[in-house]
């Protein structure tokens, strides 16, 4: 919908919004979520909110996580955004028709793909909208030789630039307040990308 030409533009800074899962969004999400996942859409929420891009400008986004962590995920972002905290990307996997793959190719921050495991069988924390990807080109998934995406190995060595996830810095600080735990402290495989309240 146009807004009217009267509406006011948003002021600068940190703005979000929690939406229910409507028919519109439902739709959308034809390629993430199936009968058969986890978790049901009613349990989902759709969340956008504004964020800080690798070009100092701000920026809106969205993601769809669980209802449970929907307040705790805007905390999270409000933090990183006023850590000046830059997201190259932060679109439904729906954009890359659910692919996981393309989405990390992509430099995008993601949540809910109902995915089996990387590498492995059973469900992704993802399935259940409990677990966040941020900047997947900065931060890959190593397992063994295998780094995704395959434009991550340029930071395998975490090198102090933007966007790349390093112990105990701001990022992970802002997650673990909330309860939220690092892939990047796994010991195999490592996925420094990932954030998730089990742990998984």
């Amino acid at each position: 919908m146009v807004p009217e030409r009267d509406t006011p533009a948003p002021a600068a800074g940190f703005h979000s919004s929690i939406s229910d899962i409507d028919p519109v969004t439902a739709e959308r999400m034809a390629s993430s979520w199936r009968p058969g996942c986890p978790v049901p859409l009613s349990d989902l929420r759709l969340v956008t909110l504004t964020y800080r891009g690798f070009d100092g400008a701000d920026h809106d986004g969205g993601l769809v996580v669980a209802a449970a962590v929907a307040t705790d995920v805007t905390g999270i972002f409000r933090r990183l955004y006023d850590d000046g905290y830059p997201i190259a990307s932060l679109r439904l996997v729906e954009d890359f028709a659910g692919d996981d793959d393309a989405s990390m190719a992509a430099d995008n921050s993601s949540a809910f793909n109902c995915r089996p495991v990387t590498g492995g069988g059973g469900f992704s924390e993802h399935s259940h909208g409990t677990a966040i990807d941020l900047n997947p080109v900065q931060n890959p998934y190593l397992r063994g030789t295998l780094v995704l995406p395959e434009q991550g190995r340029a930071y395998l060595d975490r090198p102090a630039e933007p966007g790349v996830i390093r112990a105990g810095d701001a990022v992970v600080t802002a997650f673990a307040d909330h309860g939220w735990s690092w892939g990047g402290n796994w010991t195999g495989p490592v996925d420094y990308q990932h954030f998730s309240v089990s742990g998984r």
